[in-house]
C-alpha cells in the first residue's frame, strides 16, 4: 500500500507575502510534538523564521489547551503572547463563539456548524483544522516559500493549512468589533423583548437552553 503525502492548503487570497499563520493536523496526534521540533530545526538553519509556535489540544467542550510551544527571542514581550495568543483566544476562547468552529454551538454563535463554510474565514479554516479530541500545531512564520515547511510536515504525515498573517490580523480586529456590537445588540434585544413574551414561551425557551447545557456537560464528562 502506498501512502500519499498530505497536500498543503495554500492561502485563499493573493495577500500572502511570506508572513503566514499555519495550522497542521496529524493522523497521529503525537507527531505534533515532533513537528514542533522540525520547525525549530528549520529556524535554527535559517530556512524559515518561526515567530511563534504552539502545540494545542482541543477538548470535547471546544476549548484549546496549549501543551508546548516556542517563540522568537526577538519578539517583544506582550501580555497576550503576541499574535499566537490572539489566534488561540479567538478560536478557542471567549471570541470563539463568533466564528463557529468546534465552539460554535455553545453560546449563541453567529455561525452554526450546519451552515458554516470554512472558506469564508481564515480564522474559521484554522479553527476547523484543530478538531475536538485532537492535537495540532499552530505557528506564525516568515517563509521564503511554502515548500520548505510543507516538505518537513509531510515527514510526519502533517496536513498544512496556511493563511496570510494580514488576513488573520484583519479578522481578529473584526471579531473584536463584532463581539462589542453583539453585546450592544443583545442588551437592546433583551430590553425590547422582556415584556413581549408570554410565560409559556419563556418557560419553553428556558427548558430548551437547560437541555443544551445538560447535553454539553454530559459530553464533557464522557470525554474526561
Amino acid at each position: 500500500m502506498t501512502t500519499e503525502h498530505p497536500t498543503s492548503i495554500q492561502p485563499a487570497t493573493d495577500r500572502w507575502d511570506g508572513h503566514s499563520v499555519i495550522a497542521v493536523s496529524f493522523e497521529d496526534d503525537r507527531e505534533a510534538y515532533h513537528a514542533l521540533s522540525l520547525l525549530k530545526q528549520l529556524d535554527s538553519q535559517e530556512r524559515v523564521g518561526v515567530q511563534e509556535a504552539a502545540v494545542v489540544t482541543r477538548g470535547e467542550d471546544g476549548k484549546l489547551v496549549q501543551k508546548d510551544g516556542t517563540e522568537s527571542e526577538y519578539l517583544p514581550g506582550t501580555a497576550t503572547g503576541g499574535l499566537m495568543g490572539l489566534v488561540l483566544g479567538v478560536i478557542g476562547g471567549p471570541f470563539g463563539v463568533l466564528i463557529g468552529g468546534a465552539t460554535g454551538l455553545i453560546v449563541g454563535s453567529l455561525f452554526d456548524l450546519a451552515d458554516y463554510d470554512e472558506s469564508d474565514s481564515a480564522l474559521g479554516a484554522i479553527s476547523s483544522s484543530v478538531q475536538a479530541g485532537h492535537t495540532a500545531l499552530l505557528a506564525v512564520l516568515v517563509e521564503g516559500s511554502p515548500e520548505v515547511v510543507d516538505a518537513a510536515m509531510s515527514e510526519v504525515a502533517g496536513t498544512v493549512l496556511r493563511r496570510p498573517v494580514a488576513d488573520v490580523e484583519a479578522e481578529i480586529a473584526a471579531a473584536e468589533e463584532a463581539q462589542r456590537k453583539a453585546k450592544r445588540e443583545a442588551r437592546k434585544e433583551l430590553l425590547r423583548t422582556r415584556h413581549e413574551h408570554d410565560t409559556a414561551t419563556i418557560n419553553a425557551k428556558i427548558e430548551e437552553l437547560k437541555t443544551k447545557v445538560h447535553h454539553g456537560h454530559g459530553a464533557s464528562a464522557v470525554s474526561a
